[in-house]
């Protein structure tokens, strides 16, 4: 489409181009029923089928056992900072501590009980993860947090963290269905939909069942995961255009060879750049450590702030958007997700080559 730029967004972030135009075409009235996905009762027998769909399509493309629910829910990763102790804490938990929204989240769980950070890179600026040796795990914490990427410092899990029998949880926010990852290893997975699966709205959790005999029922209504589990996620009015949208993406995941397709690409994607960064001469410089770095978002400096902004301004006059490193940190990040083309990754080295032989 002649008219869309490079969106480079950390989130609310780019969607495949395919999804949209088949949105598009169903706006006004969805498979001949009249209306839009937007506008029908999510008790109906329509929309029913969407959301049963995208849960089934969900379950494929990563082989979720039987024993796990699947949750569509509100409030985005932020709520569940929340629902996860209130749920599962009892006295103590776990929290590895890697940048901003792992504090969030560890901020909340305060609130129910304890928290022991049992790694944390905070003094090194988050600049990497903390090894698996530097980890002060308590064998008997009611369950280890992590969050598996962490956009605004570009560091990236490769595999999750060994916790022995304590349920391991894990907020995938930012780089769910990138590859495929084995459920089994967890208790509950979460992940707001609008950086890697869909638009803002939509929450999804996926949660093994065994997990769900702790909720109490002494919990406010909405914040009781048993209850959105026994109602299907429909306890209320689900973000049913949200929903919609994932399943697209879901069916377009499957469609293009899956997650380990993906992840293929999404390696080949990020090879480009950090390949063009790290042979620049110091022009561009990697923000974080090269065995953490993350496939989704790629952060980099400039020898000064001054040319960052330049960089950001001329990107901007020629299609690439949200280059701008998050405001905490500053320099440049480039959020590459699922449905960033691989032409957009070429052409952004291109460009960077040729701003380098300006500057």
């Amino acid at each position: 489409m002649s008219d869309r730029i490079y969106n480079f967004s950390a989130g609310p972030a780019v969607l495949p181009e395919e999804v949209l135009k088949e949105a598009q075409e169903d706006m006004l009235s969805y498979k001949g029923a009249g209306m839009s996905v937007m506008e029908m009762s999510h008790r109906s027998k329509t929309f029913d089928d969407i959301i049963k769909g995208a849960e089934r399509d969900l379950r494929e493309l990563l082989d979720i056992p039987n024993n796990y629910k699947v949750l569509f829910l509100q409030g985005g990763a932020t709520l569940q900072f929340s629902m996860i102790p209130l749920n599962f804490m009892q006295g103590k938990a776990d929290y590895v501590n890697t940048g901003a929204w792992s504090k969030k989240a560890i901020k909340e769980a305060k609130r129910v009980g304890t928290v022991n950070i049992a790694g944390s890179t905070e003094e090194e600026g988050f600049n990497r993860l903390p090894k698996q040796s530097e980890l002060n795990l308590d064998p008997e914490a009611s369950y280890v947090h992590f969050t598996s990427n962490n956009t605004i410092f570009g560091t990236q899990y490769k595999t999750e963290p060994e916790v022995g029998d304590v349920p391991l949880i894990c907020d995938t926010s930012s780089d769910m269905l990138h590859k495929k990852i084995d459920v089994s290893k967890y208790a509950v997975i979460y992940a707001g939909a609008q950086k890697n699966m869909g638009p803002a709205g939509a929450t999804l959790v996926i949660i093994r069942e065994d997990m769900l005999e702790r909720c109490s029922d002494d919990l406010h209504t909405y914040l009781n995961y048993k209850i959105h589990a026994d109602k299907d996620s429909l306890y209320n009015t689900p973000p049913s255009y949200s929903i919609y949208i994932m399943g697209l993406v879901y069916k377009w995941l499957l469609k293009n060879g899956g997650l380990d397709a993906m992840y293929k690409r999404n390696v080949e994607k990020a090879g480009w750049l950090y390949d063009y960064i790290d042979n620049s001469d110091g022009f561009y410089r990697g923000a974080a450590a090269k065995e953490d770095r993350s496939l989704m978002n790629v952060t980099f400096r400039l020898p000064n702030e001054e040319l960052e902004k330049k960089l950001i301004a001329e990107a901007l006059e020629n299609g690439f958007s949200g280059l701008k490193g998050h405001r905490s940190v500053g320099g440049l990040r480039a959020s590459i997700y699922n449905a960033f083309p691989s032409q957009g990754v070429a052409d952004l080295v291109q460009f960077m080559k040729d701003f380098k032989a300006r500057n």
